[in-house]
């Protein structure tokens, strides 16, 4: 399938590929197929992880889990846009949204890669708070190399930020930008991390609980950090 290819040539030379979006080759396609491949993948893997639970869980978490990604995205590009347009970025929304995108398709198949790895302990485990935990250790892990490749993306180079000023600026000038940048895109990341965890917090169940009813949503109470630690408290100490 066309978009499939897309999804190749971002893994197989992805500086290639990136350069490709900052000249503006083909955005829209590669906007179309990147979403289309990071959605089938964050699909399979949210059906999988409300495998634990019910088979409405398998549907409410397949469809939950790209729109928890996409929505994350959605939020947090217009501020990552406009603070770098304001600083001097001649870089566009559509190749901003590319890169993004690119970030969350290189999430998704690594979730998609360690499907195999989920399946085996939802199989072989009954254990519902090590179940979570190995989840919330392969979502941090694949959610920082998708942040890492964000960070080596976006971190401006003294030469681009010459070619946006388009005029003979001193090395004191081009340094003070492109730290200011630097501090931006730091913060942005915070920021996106920040959010999505929020996001999945307030999207949850993914996962679903032995013996409770389906619920499509929960009430809003408590926080990520908080589930986190009672599953290691139910797991290690009781």
């Amino acid at each position: 399938m066309p978009f499939f290819s897309v999804l190749l040539a971002l893994l197989s030379d992805r500086d290639q590929f990136i350069k490709e979006i900052y000249d503006g080759v083909k955005i829209n396609t590669k906007i179309v197929g990147l979403l289309i491949c990071s959605s089938i993948f964050l699909a399979i893997y949210g059906g999988l992880i409300g495998a634990i639970s019910s088979w409405m869980q398998i549907i409410s978490s397949a469809a939950k889990l790209p729109f928890l990604f996409l929505i994350t995205l959605a939020i947090c590009l217009p501020a990552l846009y406009f603070f770098n347009v304001y600083f001097g970025s001649k870089t566009t929304l559509s190749q901003y949204a590319a890169i993004l995108l690119c970030a969350v398709t290189i999430t998704s198949t690594l979730l998609f890669g360690f499907a195999p790895v989920t399946l085996f302990f939802l199989i072989t485990a009954d254990n519902y708070s090590f179940f979570l935990l190995l989840n919330v250790a392969i979502f941090t892990l694949t959610g920082v190399i998708g942040v890492y490749f964000l960070y080596q993306v976006l971190l401006p180079k003294t030469e681009a930020i010459i070619a946006d000023k388009d005029l003979a600026i001193d090395d004191t000038a081009i340094d003070k930008n492109r730290k200011i940048r630097i501090s931006i895109l730091k913060f942005w990341l915070g920021l996106y991390a920040f959010v999505g965890s929020q996001m999945a917090w307030t999207l949850r169940p993914f996962f679903g609980s032995f013996g409770s009813k389906f619920d499509i949503f929960r009430p809003r109470e408590g926080n990520f950090y908080l589930a986190v630690w009672n599953a290691l408290k139910s797991l290690f100490f009781t």
